[in-house]
């Protein structure tokens, strides 16, 4: 039986290759952008009824966040050195993700409260190519929520 478009579009899971990055109001594309976890820490201990009741796991309230990496990018509709003066400041900026849908709007994004850049890499310069302008920018994170748009 066909489905109709609506019934697709609430029904299917969102594609992946459809996303915006925004660091501050600076528009930004990138390839690929990975890294984008939180972590919980937690602890796993048996007590003397373990043999009985098996081994007992406690999650903390410490969330630790991964490395963001962005791959083959370029900055949008700003000064060219957007990316290599914000790794010289090194101040933390926002950041957002953004998974759009078919249309083009954001459905999903992943909120970065503070993202500073530690490492930037330019790509191989080979006039046989077609290379973007950044090959890779690595981040450190706090405070990553995700939220409904």
């Amino acid at each position: 039986m066909a489905q109709s478009t609506d019934n697709q579009r609430t029904s299917y899971p969102l594609a992946a290759y459809n996303f915006r990055v925004k660091v501050g109001e600076t528009s930004m594309s990138f390839t690929e952008v990975s890294g984008l976890a939180v972590e919980r820490e937690h602890v796993t201990y048996e007590h003397g009824l373990s043999f009985r009741e098996g081994p007992v796991s406690m999650r903390f309230n410490s969330r630790r966040f991964t490395p963001v990496t962005c791959k083959r990018g370029a900055v949008l509709g700003a000064d060219p050195l957007f990316l290599f003066d914000w790794l010289e400041a090194g101040d933390g900026r926002t950041m957002e993700v953004s998974l759009c849908d078919a249309t083009g709007a954001a459905v999903l994004a992943w909120k970065i409260a503070v993202a500073i850049p530690v490492s930037l890499k330019a790509p191989t310069f080979n006039a046989a190519t077609n290379e973007v302008v950044v090959d890779t920018l690595d981040l450190q994170v706090r405070e990553v929520s995700v939220v409904r748009l």
